[in-house]
């Protein structure tokens, strides 16, 4: 038996699945709770829900997990790590889509656009000049997947981009945009040391034990005043007191925000209403067409669960994230 949880619209594409196995909905937590007992395979399409970790006592037979995003911070919870629950994850549906988002911000800010749009409403003509990437320096913190395509687009658009892994990694001599796109990767370690070199700082980074709070006042100290930040990772991985001070006091130029550590961003906060700062409602990733990609990818991996082949995308649960090339 499958068991998907999702929200307002079910997931679509699912027939192939229907046709081999008991496919069961849930859209509540006592859907689900009614729901999990018997099955096996549980496809969590709505994956910011916090619905299962209350259901987990009913998952007895559960064997394999699909989650919709990439990042698995809100369905990885003590108890599902310390199982034989397999979990797998849907890396590589929005690399692309939050690639061009990334480059869509920062033309924002390189060419103004929030200000035009102001001063469009306010019907004032007021002529400016506007800065270029071309020959910019880019940070990207997170070099996986994600930030791999996000350095491509950066890397056309003529920029100098730079890397923070895990852990340091060769680049192989003028890399091709088929290849590594980085200038070089370091490890998390230099994260220090990198920072003064980037015009444009990119968090692209899972929540996990040794992300959070990672970017905090230290990190934001290292900024050139000139720079902004914009995280399309995790909201958990900025310290927001120390971000919202640096910005209040102009150390960093500008920040460009799509998650947060509270979700949704209370209407109070001064992000909202704050010079230089972007808000959006963690929608980096979800291009038109999402739902559909993600199922396909599902089906793809029930297929190889039916057949007893290696699954895609297979999550390691202590560290958070998808390992090597699976």
């Amino acid at each position: 038996m499958v068991v998907v949880t999702h929200g307002r619209d079910r997931p679509p594409g699912l027939e192939a699945v229907a046709a081999k196995a008991d496919v069961r909905y849930a859209e509540s937590a006592e859907e689900l709770r009614d729901r999990l007992p018997g099955a096996q395979v549980l496809f969590v399409a709505d994956f910011r829900s916090g619905m299962l970790r209350d259901a987990w006592p009913h998952a007895r037979d559960l064997r394999w997990m699909h989650s919709s995003g990439a990042g698995v911070d809100t369905v990885l919870f003590p108890d599902l790590v310390r199982s034989p629950v397999v979990l797998t994850n849907s890396r590589g549906i929005y690399d692309r889509a939050m690639a061009e988002y990334v480059l869509g911000l920062m033309l924002a800010f390189a060419k103004q656009l929030p200000q035009t749009l102001d001063l469009q409403r306010r019907r004032e003509w007021r002529h400016r000049e506007t800065e270029r990437l071309d020959g910019r320096t880019a940070v990207i913190v997170g070099a996986g997947s994600i930030g791999r395509e996000i350095a491509r687009l950066l890397r056309a658009a003529g920029m100098r981009v730079l890397g923070i892994a895990r852990r340091p990694r060769p680049v192989p001599p003028r890399a091709s945009s088929s290849e590594d796109p980085f200038e070089r990767v370091t490890g998390v370690d230099d994260l220090h040391g990198i920072l003064p070199e980037a015009d444009f700082v990119v968090l692209v980074l899972p929540s996990t034990p040794e992300t959070r709070g990672l970017f905090g006042a230290q990190a934001l100290a290292r900024m050139k005043r000139t720079a902004r930040l914009i995280n399309v990772g995790r909201g958990a991985v900025v310290d927001e007191a120390a971000l919202l001070d640096a910005l209040r006091e102009r150390r960093v130029a500008g920040a460009a925000l799509d998650v947060f550590a509270d979700e949704p961003l209370p209407s109070e906060h001064p992000f909202w209403d704050l010079p230089g700062v972007i808000v959006s409602p963690h929608m980096s990733g979800d291009f038109v067409g999402w739902q559909t990609a993600v199922s396909a990818l599902f089906v793809e991996n029930f297929e190889r669960w039916l057949a007893g082949r290696p699954l895609l995308n297979v999550v390691d649960k202590e560290r958070g994230y998808v390992v090597g090339n699976n």
